[in-house]
């Protein structure tokens, strides 16, 4: 569990006690429990077995996959995977490959719903790219209409593993995960994703390689 969701509930527990002690209303009392129990639920942090294979992309965040599409960019060709998570799903985020924080760029934006497509350009979001080696991947966090704090607990120069915890975002919001060009597609549209388990691409080169093992063992 996220060690915000103990500070929510026993803040909740609080509330009652002091409602019991001015009203000593049953009822009124019971009122902050119910709250309680959702913030210890909301902030869980699941255990997750991260894939291991070569050149694997995993799922930053649990959620639905909004959007899955080749983009243009500054920097080139991106593969670009968009993922909805709403108040009920796991919030916390993880790193989608192993490598070294390059950079970590904040901007404050608005607070639109993050269904909407043009959400990824204004609302308030954070931008993480990795370097892996041989190539890039970043992904976004981006808040949604409840959602009103990012937290992002890396910095440029941080080591990370594959679906390691880097951070979250509180309530309703969406994670944007942009890739290489090549990549070879797991998920598509409408497919839901779990954070650190779900493979949303390989590598075409890694998956061309491991296309050719599996060839010269059957021959």
């Amino acid at each position: 569990m996220v060690r915000d969701g103990i500070f929510y509930a026993l803040g909740f527990c609080i509330a009652a006690a002091l409602l019991w002690l001015i009203t000593q209303s049953v009822w009124l009392t019971a009122i902050p429990i119910p709250l309680a129990l959702f913030f210890l639920w909301f902030f869980r942090d699941p255990k997750r077995n991260v894939p291991s294979g070569p050149g694997e992309i995993v799922s930053p965040a649990d959620g639905v996959v909004t959007e899955a599409d080749w983009i243009e960019t500054p920097e080139g060709s991106r593969y670009r995977i968009s993922i909805f998570l709403n108040v009920f799903d796991v919030h916390v985020n993880r790193s989608p490959v192993a490598g070294t924080v390059r950079s970590v760029d904040y901007r404050e934006g608005a607070f639109m719903n993050a269904m909407k497509p043009e959400c990824g350009l204004l609302n308030e979001q954070t931008l993480v790219v990795i370097d892996a080696g041989e190539y890039d991947v970043s992904f976004k966090q981006i808040a949604g209409l409840l959602a009103r704090r990012i937290v992002c607990k890396v910095k440029p120069g941080d080591r990370l593993e594959r679906g390691q915890r880097v951070g979250m975002i509180k309530f309703g919001s969406r994670t944007d995960v942009l890739m290489p060009a090549d990549v070879a597609p797991r998920v598509k549209t409408g497919m839901r994703v779990k954070g650190g388990s779900t493979v949303l691409a390989v590598l075409a080169v890694a998956s061309r390689e491991d296309h050719s093992h599996v060839a010269s063992v059957v021959s």
